[in-house]
């Protein structure tokens, strides 16, 4: 038997193999030149873009976590003009396909963003953030009931002919309804989870570690919980799923898969090794050839098909 096949289709992208780098992680992939350049993902999802520059949290935003991390940078990024002026050059030279992560403060500025970077050949997918705020709101965000996650969802697909894929929040009471309601609206694809809300304390001086209080937490700590939410989306939806949340091995990629998602996404676990990407590759592949299978998409969901 041959080498296995790695390769999958997502949300009609075809993609060489099922590794992404989580939004937010792997800016736009300049930095990791030397260590895993965009050729070696399935796809590329860039770092979070708005319609204006957005600064972000005041620092400290970063606190370590016995099993992984709490983030509260903001979603800091100099915009979609920016992106398209010095990142889309870049990600340009490489044949892997590009998802643009989209963020906003309202259901307007999401339309925005994807009705601009619709018209530029490299972007071939948009995964929307719906854990964002909505200012129109009260600051609830997007992600937490299905009528705002389904309202932002429709507005950016009649804006866009692409792929769209929805990122959805965990911090919600059914992540099914979540799911279903976005894809009732037009999603052509999942991202979960996004990051849990958390926090740390300083015991020395009294306050909250980071100065927006809270953060998200990512990494190995979550994941368990992220595997639980893709097991019951997967069996729920017609549409592929990109499962996320604390891979950091070979085995956590095949349980995402198992439990149904075609696609994984790496977060955390690139900074600790930024080579780990090509690892769970390799890992893959050796697992099918054992396990005597000639396809990855012959295990995807294999827990309940």
């Amino acid at each position: 038997m041959g080498e296995p096949r790695m390769a999958v289709n997502l949300a009609g992208l075809k993609l060489s193999n099922p590794l992404l780098p989580a939004s937010g992680t792997y800016g736009y992939g300049k930095e990791y030149l030397p260590f895993c350049g965009p050729e070696v993902w399935g796809a590329v999802v860039t770092k979070g873009v708005s319609l204006e520059r957005w600064p972000g949290n005041p620092p400290p935003r970063i606190y370590e976590t016995p099993a992984g991390m709490l983030n509260a940078i903001g979603l800091q990024n100099p915009g979609v003009q920016h992106f398209m002026e010095e990142a889309l050059p870049f990600l340009r030279q490489y044949q892997t396909p590009v998802i643009v992560n989209i963020v906003g403060k309202t259901i307007e500025e999401y339309a925005a963003v994807a009705e601009i970077l619709s018209e530029r050949s490299e972007v071939k997918a948009f995964e929307l953030n719906i854990s964002c705020p909505n200012v129109k709101e009260g600051g609830i965000a997007f992600g937490t009931c299905p009528e705002s996650a389904a309202a932002v969802t429709k507005a950016v697909r009649q804006v866009t002919n692409l792929p769209l894929i929805v990122k959805l929040s965990p911090n919600v009471t059914d992540i099914v309804a979540i799911a279903r309601s976005v894809e009732a609206a037009g999603a052509d694809g999942l991202s979960l989870i996004n990051t849990l809300l958390g926090m740390a304390i300083d015991v020395k001086k009294r306050q909250p570690v980071l100065a927006n209080t809270m953060g998200g937490l990512s990494g190995p700590a979550i994941k368990p919980v992220a595997l639980r939410m893709v097991w019951q989306v997967a069996q729920a939806v017609q549409i592929p799923i990109i499962g996320m949340g604390g891979i950091t091995s070979t085995q956590a990629a095949l349980e995402f898969i198992m439990a149904g998602a075609t696609a994984v996404a790496i977060g955390t676990g690139l900074f600790k090794d930024p080579r780990l990407p090509t690892k769970i590759i390799a890992g893959i592949k050796g697992f099918l050839v054992e396990e005597g299978f000639q396809d990855i998409n012959e295990i995807r969901g294999i827990t309940w098909r």
